[in-house]
């Protein structure tokens, strides 16, 4: 789920430049619990592409589904017009991709629209056997699809295997149950219109583009591309810069497991003005993950075509910690929230509440499970880098401000962000003000504040207090006291005893408000939200009095106006 600008600087990468916010800095990247990260940012003030190339996938040599099977590490130098996926470990080369301009794009939609309008043509049933097909293809080839995830992030592998498996199980949700949840509903009439039958239908919009994070470069985008596909549309997919490959991977095994619809899942490479060229090309709507910031950039864009636009920008997620919760299962699970994926996690945990009287007990039971993670590469690493390049500088910038500013550190503290190096050591701050921007902005890296407060009221107030609103997280003592406190926050999710719950109930919607952006990916909403609602109405028999005929006497419409209005005044 969140974010940072594509095209931050990164050693030898994509030739174009980044899109930065106002202060002139990349924003900072997130990505959701389950999956949500920055995809590359579209920079609508962004130079045209180069001549158009070819939207196939990498320029070759290539890193395709075979290529990636075999463990190959591309090392050459890039042609023209072209750009670079490398390891954020390392720094060694990958891949090389096509910089897709405008024609790319626009190709890339038409072919997916062609393809779409058969796709659209289907039942529901017949596209849900197509996606339990991708479905399956996805599990076979999961060792490689992690493993390409792994590369290109960093990420441990056991991390990519379980953002794969909570893929599959949203993929399996939406084939399985769209039909159930869009098919033809009847309605009411009404007194007024008995003589009329009348349906709701949920139409496909089209092509939808989406333009996917990094963080989460399967699950996030897939929140997205499946239920869309789910929806009977068709997707064109920017992946961000930082992942080109594991979106071409997706979209080769799409082809591979619904060869007879190829295209219907087009991809196109490149950062900024790629994406900005998608949102520009007449696609039916824009879903998008990233910054607030290059979110509201996008949405300009959209905006100019009157484009429907899904945004999720991240978050700063809060969790709460009352007198009667067991501290070492919240413990457990705010380092897990904080540091997993070395807290590049848009739904993450990033502040944490709790009661005075049990604020110093949890503190120490944090550290003691914080103070165990190793950052690295190798298989006993708890996480990995900063994927994006100047994540650490912010990681580094928010603790040294908060430190500044008269919060304590309790474990780790600036130089845990190392000013040269891409993996920051675990930090848990304490007595936090909450103005610092270790409180108000996305912090995006493996850090944790961790606030008394005098009662469950002014948890709740500080929690609602951030202009994000994207998830959180309850530890009561019992599930109805969680459950009320949940209901009282100003989240689009609420995990009880648990963090990040909701990531993998397919059923259950996910999205935020505020900074956090709008619309919903997942379960039902999820579907409807790549599509369209017609109404109909089919006329049974001729009504006793015709209010929409000129022939009809004005006497008898002035008798039944008046008649309906005798009724409406006594019920």
């Amino acid at each position: 789920m969140t974010h940072t600008t594509e095209n931050a600087d990164r050693p030898a990468g994509p030739t174009e430049p980044g899109s930065t916010d106002t202060a002139g800095q990349p924003d900072p990247a997130t990505t959701g619990p389950a999956g949500h990260a920055e995809p590359a940012a579209t920079d609508t003030a962004g130079p045209t592409e180069p001549a158009a190339t070819d939207s196939s996938g990498p320029t070759e040599p290539r890193s395709t589904a075979e290529g990636a099977r075999a463990g190959c590490v591309e090392r050459h130098t890039p042609p023209p017009d072209s750009f670079t996926s490398r390891s954020p470990v390392t720094g060694e080369t990958l891949a090389a991709y096509p910089v897709h301009g405008p024609l790319d794009v626009d190709r890339a939609v038409r072919r997916a629209r062609a393809a779409g309008a058969r796709w659209a043509a289907l039942s529901a049933g017949e596209r849900r056997d197509h996606l339990l097909c991708w479905k399956r293809e996805l599990a076979s080839a999961l060792d490689t699809v992690a493993g390409t995830v792994a590369a290109e992030t960093g990420k441990p592998g056991q991390d990519a295997e379980l953002e794969l498996l909570l893929t599959l199980e949203h993929l399996s949700w939406a084939a399985r149950n769209a039909g159930r949840v869009l098919r033809r509903r009847r309605v009411r009439s009404g007194a007024v219109a008995i003589h009329q039958a009348a349906t709701v239908v949920r139409r496909p919009l089209g092509v939808v583009g989406v333009i996917g994070p990094w963080n989460y470069p399967v699950y996030t985008p897939m929140g997205s591309i499946g239920y869309a596909l789910a929806a009977g549309n068709a997707v064109v997919f920017k992946p961000s810069e930082y992942t080109p490959g594991t979106g071409v991977l997706l979209a080769e095994l799409f082809d591979v497991a619904v060869p007879e619809y190829a295209g219907l899942f087009g991809v196109v490479t490149g950062a900024a003005a790629t994406g900005g060229a998608l949102a520009r090309s007449g696609v039916d709507k824009v879903a998008f993950t990233g910054s607030p910031g290059t979110g509201r950039k996008v949405m300009a864009v959209c905006a100019e075509s009157l484009t429907p636009f899904l945004a999720e920008c991240g978050g700063k997620d809060a969790v709460i910690v009352t007198a009667g919760a067991d501290l070492d299962a919240a413990a457990d699970a705010i380092v897990w929230g904080a540091m997993g994926n070395a807290g590049q996690t848009c739904a993450g945990v990033e502040r944490v509440y709790a009661v005075r009287q049990v604020h110093a007990e949890l503190c120490e039971k944090v550290v003691e499970r914080a103070r165990d993670l190793r950052p690295g590469a190798g298989p006993d690493a708890a996480y990995g880098p900063m994927t994006m390049p100047d994540q650490t500088a912010v990681v580094r910038r928010h603790v040294h401000d908060a430190l500044a500013a008269g919060a304590g550190a309790a474990l780790g503290g600036a130089d845990s962000a190392p000013a040269t190096g891409a993996f920051v050591e675990p930090v848990v701050l304490v007595d936090v003000p909450e103005d610092s921007p270790a409180m108000t902005e996305e912090t995006f890296g493996p850090t944790v504040a961790v606030n008394a407060v005098a009662n469950e009221e002014e948890a709740v107030r500080r929690a609602n207090a951030s202009r994000y609103a994207l998830g959180a997280a309850v530890f009561g003592g019992s599930g109805r006291a969680g459950a009320a406190l949940a209901s009282r926050l100003r989240a689009g999710a609420v995990s009880v005893d648990s963090v990040l719950g909701f990531a993998s109930v397919p059923a259950l919607p996910f999205g935020g408000s505020g900074d956090s952006g709008f619309g919903r990916i997942h379960g039902a909403d999820g579907l409807r939200a790549f599509t369209a609602p017609q109404s109909v109405t089919v006329r049974r028999f001729a009504p006793p009095v015709d209010l929409t005929s000129f022939a009809t006497p004005a006497a008898t419409k002035a008798r039944a106006v008046a008649l309906m209005r005798w009724l409406h005044s006594r019920r």
